[in-house]
């Protein structure tokens, strides 16, 4: 015991013998303070970094005599500063004044700019969580962001539901299924340097996060260095041209500042055939600082955008027409015309107050109001061919299965490589042929939403080591959903009955019954979604000179409840389509907590843990919501439990993060729609129907490591590698039903075998090595060689339960073999490869206050061709199916894939003033 108090007592009195560094870090252009600078006294392992108000105190041992500060921050030029330091007394500095890096904020700008791209695609990017990482300086989310994204690769195995998106502090995911929508503010890249992300669960000054992170973007007038920007980019991913103006009026003498930004994507035809893109993205910010305590912020932006998809095809569609091959469109009178619009709107209105209650603690109350439509278009016919032009039935496929029928096989082939896009003339002559109603026609799914959104946040800072951030959200949402005739393609009308059934049951809306409706009539289904949420957290850091910790908790409440507009045929009774269905109530709550051991002023160790409950999506809580009220049988909340662990090493040359993760995702729902081949129902003699698969308990497993190095090896040369280790595989075998208009009660069959079945979601494992080369006369280049592996394809749940051998009469085929069985269930894994991908620029100062330069890249170089996703359909729903099918030499119902860009560029010209 003595002894222990020996060390201790000899520990304070060093202690008491440090010397203290104390000064304040300003940027050089608006006076602002600098967060997160780092301050390393040279070559001696002191180090801190700045506060949220700039300031910082570096105390320590520290040799006496004369020493250099390496004063240093991504995006600002590396400044070095003589200091002399006399044993056991403080230095206060005066201001230190940094200059930002012109070169690196434009190559920010332009991978933001890429990511912008990779994110604005089709269905099979939607989960992509790289928008999340734009603001991270860390190596290895950098290489996530960029290099990595193009892939689909998910850091971490985690989908963008599992990360928060937040502008000025309010949070922007989606209620319908917790998803940023990138689009609505795309085309707002100058206005969007401005970001702050937390990693994983780490602390955040807004929100309690998710496990893949949260990003806040300040898009606040005042926030603004002074001056403009004008620059044109091209390229040849999603759109070919992109034209942009932004201004900064900087905080004026007056206590007024403003921002405006004003930009237009567009293509006839991006890298996919047939995609256009048609977009204006419209940014207004307007703040009023009436003085040191109070300021008042607008901000307003509108992106309304229009762009083709693309399909995912079968490997022989791929085969016959190339990884370019799209079939969603054809050529009318010339013109090329795409039958898969997706066309948004939803401009977003903010206003923000700022109130510096003292010097240590502020409050922030946010308002929000966004309004406006996303629709989804395509081709629609009814006693008629489907217009299709890779149905199964027009591919070679299908003729050499039947058969074989090599003569049809012949002619398929002739005119799928020959022509195999839509035949708009022909859609027109058949309506116009048979007169009265279309057969075929061109609708939107729609969504027309309305949602309020506030919250007030504090944060204060108790003590000079003890930081409190609490805060308090409320978001309301109304969404109509519909669908809308677009355009009857030469007919005259249209009967809106569902022509599959007979009788009432074919009334898509009883209550007006035999209905012709024309273009912008609503059809088909039309109901309403609301949904109310009110959420609370509350979080408590504490920094000290060897540990920093934090805990944090939150709390909330969220409703959703579903109001049919029309009374469907196939369920008539009640309320069971008609009027308001069951009220959803979930109470949903979480803590986390995280602590970092400082070893030395190099070298940290942290780990964060958290357990938290979600609920489920309003897409995952109704089973067939464009048809009934019926909600998802047994549907709980979603467990969420994460524990990782870093080891950190930074140096001015020098920065090494080490990761591990472990994460459980349990609990979870899925609801697939899709039409299946090979249904087993006892008294049911039809083995077919459109179906809504609802997968239910899901538990998943995502573990792994990353690891992002990087060395500034001299002046001018930097080394970077990022490694990415992961397994995301399904923990336990889920609960499966499916319903359908087809029979009148869910079809429950147990079990779905999905477990050690892998996630599908881009490579699990990713690795990268690369350089960078910075000339002092403001050129720049970098190369990464980038490989990917262990990617894999989404299975088909159904044909891993009981239905898969069990015939109609409830006994197993026949003919059932295990063995073969296993083998044509195993999970297809796709190909490594490598993906090779350079980046430059260049900027010229022309006098004191004008920039011009430019940013460019070439990814893939090497044009490899590789599978970013694909899924097995389900038409295969049994053995007999699936066994058939896999017999032929060529697939007829084969899985469907995504492939990547071939070789791309991408180019941005600017000027700055």
């Amino acid at each position: 015991m003595l002894s222990i108090f020996t060390v201790f007592l000899m520990s304070f009195i060093a202690h008491s013998q440090d010397s203290v560094i104390k000064g304040k870090v300003v940027d050089a252009y608006s006076n602002e303070p600098v967060p997160g600078v780092l301050i390393d006294v040279q070559g001696v392992g002191y180090q801190t970094e700045t506060d949220a108000t700039g300031s910082f105190e570096l105390s320590g041992n520290i040799p006496p005599g004369d020493q250099t500060l390496v004063i240093s921050k991504d995006g600002y030029n590396t400044l070095f500063m003589p200091v002399s330091i006399n044993p056991g007394e403080t230095l206060e500095l005066a201001s230190i004044f940094i200059v930002i890096d012109i070169a690196e904020v434009e190559t920010q700008i332009g991978i933001i700019s890429l990511s912008e791209e990779q994110l604005d695609e089709d269905e099979g990017t939607s989960n992509n969580v790289s928008g999340l990482l734009q603001a991270s300086r860390d190596v290895f989310l950098n290489a996530a962001s960029y290099d990595f994204s193009a892939t689909f690769f998910r850091p971490r195995g985690y989908n963008s539901e599992n990360g928060k998106v937040l502008i000025n502090g309010l949070e922007m995911n989606k209620l319908f299924d917790g998803r940023p929508q990138w689009a609505n503010w795309g085309g707002l890249n100058d206005a969007q340097r401005n970001q702050e992300f937390s990693m994983g669960m780490t602390p955040n000054d807004y929100t309690f996060g998710d496990l893949a992170g949260s990003t806040n973007i300040i898009m606040r007038a005042s926030q603004y260095r002074e001056g403009g920007r004008v620059s044109y980019a091209m390229g040849n991913r999603s759109y070919r041209g992109r034209v942009m103006a932004s201004y900064n009026s900087g905080l004026l003498q007056n206590g007024w500042a403003y921002s405006v930004l004003a930009s237009r994507r567009y293509a006839n035809e991006g890298y996919r055939e047939g995609t256009l893109y048609d977009a204006n993205s419209f940014y207004v910010s307007v703040e009023k600082r009436f003085n040191n305590n109070h300021s008042l912020n607008f901000t307003a932006f509108y992106t309304p955008n229009r762009r083709g998809k693309s399909s995912a095809n079968t490997q022989e569609v791929y085969d016959l027409k190339g990884t370019r091959y799209n079939s969603y469109w054809g050529y009318q009178n010339g013109d090329m015309r795409n039958s898969r619009i997706r066309n948004i709107s939803e401009p977003v209105f903010m206003l923000n107050h700022y109130w510096n209650i003292t010097s240590k603690t502020d409050l922030n109350t946010n308002i929000g109001y966004q309004i406006g439509h996303i629709g989804d278009s395509r081709l629609g016919y009814d006693n008629a061919p489907n217009p299709d032009p890779s149905y199964y039935q027009k591919l070679p496929s299908f003729f050499l299965a039947n058969g074989p029928n090599y003569e049809g096989a012949y002619r398929a082939y002739d005119k799928f490589v020959n022509d195999g896009q839509i035949d708009w003339h022909n859609i027109y002559e058949t309506n116009i042929l048979y007169g009265g109603t279309s057969r075929y026609y061109l609708y939107e799914d729609r969504k027309d939403d309305s949602q309020l959104s506030a919250n007030t946040i504090l944060n204060s800072h108790l003590t000079d080591n003890i930081q409190l951030t609490a805060a308090v959200n409320y978001r309301k949402l109304n969404s109509h959903n519909y669908a809308k005739m677009i355009d009857l393609l030469g007919g005259n009308g249209y009967l809106d009955i569902d022509s599959f059934n007979q009788g009432d049951q074919a009334q898509n809306d009883l209550n007006n019954p035999d209905r012709i409706i024309g273009e912008d009539d609503e059809f088909k289904y039309s109901y309403e979604l609301d949904a109310t949420t009110i959420d609370g957290f509350v979080q408590a850091q504490f920094s000290y000179s060897l540990f920093d910790f934090y805990i944090a908790g939150k709390y909330a409440q969220t409703s959703y409840q579903r109001n049919g507009l029309y009374r469907n045929g196939s369920y008539p009774d009640g309320n069971d389509s008609y009027g308001k269905s069951e009220k959803l109530d979930f109470s949903t709550y979480g803590a986390k907590g995280g602590i970092t051991y400082k070893i030395t002023g190099q070298h940290a160790i942290t780990l964060n843990g958290s357990y938290f409950t979600n609920p489920p999506s309003m897409r995952n809580s109704f089973s067939n919501a464009r048809q009934n009220n019926m909600t998802v049988i047994d549907l709980k909340e979603e467990t969420n439990m994460n524990v990782d662990a870093s080891y950190i090493f930074r140096t001015p040359l020098i920065k090494v993060r080490l990761t591990g993760y472990y994460s459980l995702l349990q609990d979870g729902t899925d609801i697939s729609f899709f039409y299946a081949d090979g249904i087993s129902i006892q008294g049911r003699s039809s083995t077919t129907a459109f179906v809504q698969e609802v997968l239910t308990d899901i538990h998943k497993r995502n573990v792994g490591a990353e690891l992002g190095i990087e060395a500034q090896v001299t002046p001018t040369i930097k080394l970077k590698g990022a490694a990415a280790y992961g397994q995301n595989i399904y923990e336990n075998n889920p609960e499966l039903y499916i319903t359908s208009d087809d029979f009148v009660d869910p079809q429950f069959f147990g079990k779905s075998y999905l477990k050690n079945y892998h996630v599908a979601g881009g490579p699990e494992q990713a690795y990268q090595i690369g350089f960078e080369y910075r000339d002092p006369a403001f050129w720049w280049f970098g190369v990464t060689a980038n490989y990917f592996s262990h990617g894999y394809i989404d299975v088909s749940p159904l044909a891993r339960t009981r239905n898969f051998y069990t015939d109609t009469d409830g006994m197993p085929f026949s003919n059932y073999d295990e063995t073969l069985a296993r083998e044509m269930l195993k999970q297809e894994r796709f190909d490594d490869y490598m993906l090779v991908n350079l980046v430059g620029g260049k900027s010229w100062r022309v006098g004191r206050d004008y920039f011009v330069g430019f940013f460019a890249s070439i990814s893939n170089i090497f044009n490899q061709e590789y599978k970013t996703g694909g899924f097995e359909q389900g038409r295969n729903a049994n053995y007999q199916t699936l066994s058939n099918d896999m017999s032929n030499d060529t697939r007829v119902f084969g899985p469907k894939y995504w492939y990547g860009y071939g070789a791309n560029y991408y180019i941005n010209v600017y000027f700055r003033f």
